[in-house]
């Protein structure tokens, strides 16, 4: 009995340690670790919406950046922090969905060692082509791909990025095989586009829209299951007569595994609130982003999902880094 007591005690004390630190929470700024360059999509997304819930709350939070290993230094730094919800992280589908078959040593499981907490952004991608190029529609360039096997050339941000491995699920819905080449970054590989040193190039809809606005590239589709409200005009891979074809690169607020679930589920519930802020939703829109929101549970689902999809095309492309 004696024995029985005292650990109801310890239990009964434990809990109401956990209430008082849920209540007291925050007691300090939240530190967002982004793990790519300030002034990129993932930065934007980052910094909006968080400045929309401190607006809310009162809450402050500050945005590190922490680029490197397309993703993976910022990422593992926070699956290595302390579970106290002061630092979180906000992870995309590179990092947390195509890097685990991508890379042969991964320092961090995204299922094991991250407890999702809202999932806040999708960003389709658009594949265009220079004004100089015969490639007036999607189907031109797969009539043409399709009569030159790899003749035609691909351009990518890079080996491994949304972008190509987008570019290779599209390749093989169409039944075709182009050249890729990878570039380091979107910058080159948007000047040869623009010059005609590359037949076809895909990115993000933000990083294109000026130069398709300025009428130096062509927009041939986006990969979205949807139009993009900037770019109503240009139809999707979907409609295009691949049906079924939706990919888009997502964001997505995560913290340390561990973290207690009280945080958590304030966490989802203020982004959740601040997601569907007018201001927010056209803010992001302008920037080729839909706001998403949601659970916990339903963000971890679309990660679970979403290895094994990317991970067979990753093992198809052949595409690897060490």
């Amino acid at each position: 009995m004696h024995i029985l007591r005292r650990a109801t005690l310890a239990l009964v004390a434990s809990t109401l340690s956990a209430g008082a630190f849920a209540q007291a929470w925050p007691a300090k700024p939240i530190r967002i670790v982004v793990p790519f360059p300030p002034g990129g999509g993932t930065d934007i997304i980052a910094r909006e919406t968080s400045q929309r819930v401190a607006k809310a709350t009162g809450w402050t939070f500050v945005i590190d950046n922490k680029p490197g290993a397309g993703g993976n230094l910022g990422v593992d730094s926070v699956a290595k922090s302390p579970a106290d919800g002061y630092t979180l992280v906000l992870g995309q589908s590179s990092n947390l969905a195509i890097n685990p078959t991508l890379y042969s040593k991964l320092p961090y499981d995204p299922q094991k060692d991250l407890a999702p907490i809202v999932l806040v952004a999708n960003a389709p991608l658009v594949m265009v082509t220079g004004m100089n190029t015969p490639y007036k529609s999607l189907a031109d360039a797969v009539n043409a791909a399709r009569a030159k096997p790899g003749h035609i050339n691909f351009a990518s941000p890079g080996n491994g990025t949304v972008a190509h491995l987008t570019s290779e699920l599209f390749q093989k819905a169409a039944g075709v095989k182009t050249q890729h080449v990878p570039y380091k970054g979107a910058a080159q590989a948007l000047t040869d586009v623009v010059g005609g040193t590359v037949d076809l190039y895909m990115s993000s809809v933000p990083t294109l829209l000026g130069q398709i606005k300025q009428g130096k590239l062509r927009p041939l589709a986006v990969t979205s299951a949807k139009r993009v409200d900037d770019l109503p005009a240009v139809p999707t891979i979907n409609e295009s007569g691949y049906k079924g074809f939706d990919a888009v690169t997502w964001f997505g607020l995560l913290a340390p595994v561990g973290t207690p679930k009280d945080v958590i589920a304030r966490l989802n519930a203020e982004f959740n609130k601040a997601l569907k802020d007018p201001e927010l939703v056209k803010r992001l829109g302008d920037e080729g982003a839909d706001t998403a929101g949601g659970t916990p549970e339903q963000f971890a689902a679309l990660i679970r999902d979403e290895i094994p999809r990317w991970g067979k095309v990753v093992k198809e492309s052949g595409a690897k880094v060490d």
